[in-house]
């Protein structure tokens, strides 16, 4: 995981790769006209080490968590708000408290109720925690209220374990999904299902990974959904080659069915989750680590009962290094994939991609290469889009040490 320990295990791996991939980027189309800016820095007493991205409401407003930081030093949901040219940030609670959960690694997601929902990777129970966030429903007379936070599901051992960077989505009829990275019949991870009736939360275990010998396993990240209802994501480790999975599962006779539709190459230890487009399509992208190193992008296929993997970048390795992305990719309404990779880039600390289809092909455009500085290092949480096209992300490190989230703006 690219938290403290592993990330100054890179430091050294990220100055190779960064000469490698500098030598690589002769040809590759030179960044668009973009204007890179810190948003905030965080300070610890607001929150430190945002392993997650950001969400945008319809308004605009910006909302995300810290992994540490704040009172309870187990993490801060937090608001950015633009107001004028500037924006506003707003400690919206504070994680770590006895009993509740503390060390959010993934981002918010709106429910159908308007709320904030996420988890957190520890507290609770001991497994971490579902829960979600909402105004206090009097009115309030400062603009730095504090929203009130509900625990909807402790994870317990040995049943579940904690859920890492993979955001909950919700079905029409209002059910949360997810995954732990252990847990399980196997401990290898496994996919469930948050009902509620009521005020009331049930789980629901759909999938226990590590079931047979090439089954995949520990996944990292999120599901998807289909307009059938199959749930779509990945597995950092496992398969045919070791690689880590692509996965589908399927409602059959009241239970769930897994298809693996792409066993990945050795080496490839995806770390991201997926993301889908209206046709169908899968997106997603591989980490690379190990003496086998593959970080790449890449695009899954519906055709007839089987998938068509394509591969539309493969980034430049360096055996043993971690190289490609750690959060999911953004889709633009033109079909243009951004991403971020966490320690690429013309200074080793990760840069801001473009990937752009042309025909049969794709074309690769370096946007920003982070500096370690001021503008932060390695960026791990999923990347989010507004309406007019500006990127947003996080990163986890440099600058004052404790991470900033920023934007790309046309």
């Amino acid at each position: 995981m690219p938290h403290s320990a592993l990330a100054s295990g890179l430091r050294f791996a990220s100055r190779v790769a960064a000469l490698v991939f500098g030598l690589a980027l002769i040809g590759v189309l030179p960044g668009q006209a973009q204007t890179f800016t810190v948003l905030h820095a965080f300070n610890f007493s607001d929150g430190s080490v945002p392993l997650a991205g950001v969400t945008i409401a319809a308004n605009g407003n910006l909302y995300g968590v810290t992994s540490n930081g704040g009172t309870y030093q187990g993490g801060v949901a937090y608001r950015l708000r633009l107001i004028g040219s500037e924006w506003a940030f707003t400690k919206l609670y504070e994680f770590g408290k006895p009993g509740d959960g503390l060390e959010p690694y993934a981002s918010l997601t709106f429910g159908p109720d308007g709320a904030l929902y996420g988890t957190t990777t520890a507290g609770g129970t001991g497994g971490g925690t579902v829960f979600n966030l909402k105004p206090q429903a009097t009115v309030c007379k400062t603009t730095r209220c504090p929203w009130l936070e509900s625990t909807i599901w402790p994870f317990q051992f040995p049943g579940g374990a904690p859920p890492a960077y993979g955001a909950l989505i919700f079905d029409q009829q209002g059910n949360a999904y997810g995954t732990t990275q252990y847990g399980g019949n196997s401990d290898k991870g496994a996919v469930y299902k948050l009902s509620r009736q009521g005020q009331l939360w049930t789980e629901t275990r759909l999938y226990s990974f590590g079931s047979s010998p090439n089954d995949g396993y520990y996944p990292l990240h999120n599901v998807v959904l289909d307009r059938t209802g199959n749930l779509y994501g990945t597995t950092s480790q496992g398969g045919d080659n070791g690689g880590g999975t692509v996965f589908q599962l399927v409602p059959s006779g009241g239970g769930w069915t897994e298809n693996i539709i792409a066993s990945l190459p050795a080496g490839s230890q995806p770390q991201p989750g997926l993301i889908i487009d209206i046709a169908g399509n899968l997106y997603g992208a591989t980490t690379g680590q190990g003496n086998q190193s593959v970080a790449q992008v890449f695009e899954l296929s519906p055709s007839g009962k089987s998938w068509q993997l394509k591969t539309l970048y493969r980034f430049p390795s360096v055996a043993g290094f971690t190289l490609g992305p750690y959060g999911n990719l953004v889709m633009a309404p033109d079909g243009s994939l951004y991403g971020a990779t966490y320690s690429l880039g013309l200074y080793g600390y990760g840069n801001i991609f473009k990937l752009t289809s042309s025909g049969p092909n794709w074309t690769y455009t370096d946007l920003y290469d982070f500096t370690g500085e001021n503008d932060g290092a390695n960026p791990v949480g999923d990347l989010s889009m507004d309406a007019n096209g500006n990127v947003y992300g996080t990163t986890q490190g440099e600058g004052n040490g404790l991470g900033v989230v920023w934007e790309l703006a046309h």
